[in-house]
């Protein structure tokens, strides 16, 4: 179904068909549509929690934000969580209606105007790519080290990223099913690994695991707060990665909606537990000190030697690379797809814009973006730059605020496509929730900016730099967009009406 523009009446999508989602159906050569009716409700809730990279999250990055937060950082995983609820029930309000490989870019355009709109799709391709960037970095940093530890034998980070790349180019070329089973086996035993983990502390500790003053609201007031949040939302991006793919959805209407509910709604509670539990391993206010002391990026590593044994702490180093190729092929997957739709719309190259016959998965895009990857962890090792304070740290930090910039956006979006005509949504998801949503993830946002050496571990100048690509990018899409409106009015108007309506 193709709408005519962003201000046009959008008929609301049909019913699905009487007798169930359509199977699969592979594109013809030539052709630029993915393959539809290709992914369902628990592939997309692999995609978008595997991104999240949940043992990473919780090993690598919740001791940071608990030496910030304090006692407040098991609730501030949850406030993240709602906070971000909050901009789903709208955002999945406004994927009844508008299906894009797109998605940000198409929601605000459609919300918004085009103009914003291209301007954020040229963000979302900065920041998806920067994100897939570093964390191949990350698996290079993670495997090297890993490797080094468990048979003494010294590898060079980069030979593992550019492994890393060619796994991740050969899996995103296939077909989109493929890396869903490969996500699929990667989040379980992520999952699994951080189980044992909080069995193990409750089983020694009983009911003193479970320190009530840890959600103790009072702790919110605390200096470090600010950048303990910002760490805690930060920790679910890629989530919103769930309308990306609606275009190769069966029954898209429900199974969008369904898969990002389900995981805010797991991330949220999987955080704030596993946080919660190892804080009580320590008890809460020695796990603070912890956290801030030199072992803080041990703490998590050594509750599960200490509570299980040192092979779950092994199996927990092992699978933490795991964890980072997963991650790093969600958002390559992801990033891919922006520059298809981008390529299809001929703001970037049509060729991106290419799906490959055989496995109806974007190839050209696939391509473009290993190359892209391989090109910036070669300078990387050639310039001798630090594998995880630079490499993995910089580009990873300007992505996830542009992502975060981008929600907000989107966010807003949603309150203006429904502001004429609510299409029968409620006013709480067509309303209060898009504003409230993102009035919170706009504050975080500025706090982000604020506060960036959080997220970069960088001071000055070199922070500025890193933040300034994401606005300079932004109004190269304003300038783009209005060149084209004033060279090709007829193509302008084409911006952002590719909807696929498959049910």
């Amino acid at each position: 179904m193709a709408t005519t523009g962003s201000d046009a009446p959008t008929a609301p999508p049909s019913a699905p068909a009487p007798h169930g989602p359509r199977a699969a159906k592979p594109p013809s050569p030539g052709d630029t549509a993915l393959t539809s009716s290709a992914i369902g409700v628990s592939d997309l809730v692999f995609f978008v929690v595997a991104a999240a990279a949940p043992l990473t999250a919780v090993a690598g990055v919740a001791p940071a934000a608990m030496a910030m937060g304090g006692l407040a950082t098991p609730l501030g995983y949850i406030l993240s969580g709602g906070l971000l609820a909050l901009f789903a029930a709208g955002f999945t309000a406004m994927s009844l209606y508008v299906r894009n490989a797109g998605a940000f870019y198409a929601y605000v355009a459609r919300g918004l105007g085009k103009a914003t709109g291209v301007g954020t799709a040229y963000v979302a391709v900065l920041s998806y790519n920067l994100v897939e960037i570093g964390l191949v970095a990350c698996f290079g940093f993670f495997a090297s080290g890993g490797v080094r530890d468990l048979t003494g034998f010294s590898s060079p980070w980069w030979l593992w990223s550019a492994i890393c790349i060619a796994g991740v180019g050969a899996l995103g070329w296939l077909r989109v099913t493929l890396s869903a089973k490969v996500l699929g086996l990667a989040l379980v035993l992520e999952v699994v690994v951080l189980l044992i983990l909080e069995g193990g502390v409750l089983g020694h500790r009983g009911t003193a695991a479970l320190d009530f003053t840890a959600l103790n609201p009072t702790s919110l007031g605390g200096a470090g707060v600010a950048g303990m949040f910002v760490l805690a939302i930060g920790a679910f991006t890629g989530f919103e990665a769930t309308a990306i793919y609606a275009e190769e959805a069966r029954d898209p209407r429900r199974t969008v909606p369904r898969a990002t509910f389900v995981a805010v709604g797991f991330l949220a509670v999987f955080y704030a537990f596993a946080v919660w539990v190892v804080m009580g391993a320590y008890g809460a206010q020695d796990a603070v000190r912890v956290a801030q002391g030199s072992d803080g990026s041990d703490l998590v590593f050594n509750a599960a030697g200490r509570f299980v044994g040192s092979w779950l702490s092994d199996s927990m180093r092992v699978l933490i690379i795991t964890s980072a190729f997963a991650a790093t092929l969600a958002f390559h997957n992801a990033a891919a797809r922006y520059l298809y739709a981008l390529g299809r719309e001929g703001l970037l190259p049509r060729r991106l814009g290419r799906v490959s016959p055989r496995s109806g998965s974007p190839g050209t895009a696939v391509a473009m973006q290993s190359l892209v990857a391989a090109a910036v962890i070669a300078v990387g090792a050639l310039s001798g730059a630090d594998p995880y304070a630079v490499v993995f740290l910089w580009p990873n930090g300007t992505g996830v605020l542009g992502i975060m910039a981008m929600q907000a956006l989107a966010a807003l979006a949603v309150f203006g496509f429904f502001r004429r005509d609510r299409r029968g949504v409620s006013a709480f998801r067509a309303v209060w929730a898009p504003l409230l949503s993102c009035l919170g993830i706009t504050v975080l946002t500025v706090l982000a900016a604020i506060r960036f050496d959080l997220l970069t571990g960088a001071s000055g100048a070199i922070n500025l730099g890193l933040v300034a690509p994401i606005p300079v990018v932004f109004c190269l899409g304003l300038a783009v967009a209005r060149h084209i409106r004033r060279t090709d009015p007829q193509r302008y108007a084409q911006l952002t009406t590719v909807d696929v309506e498959r049910d």
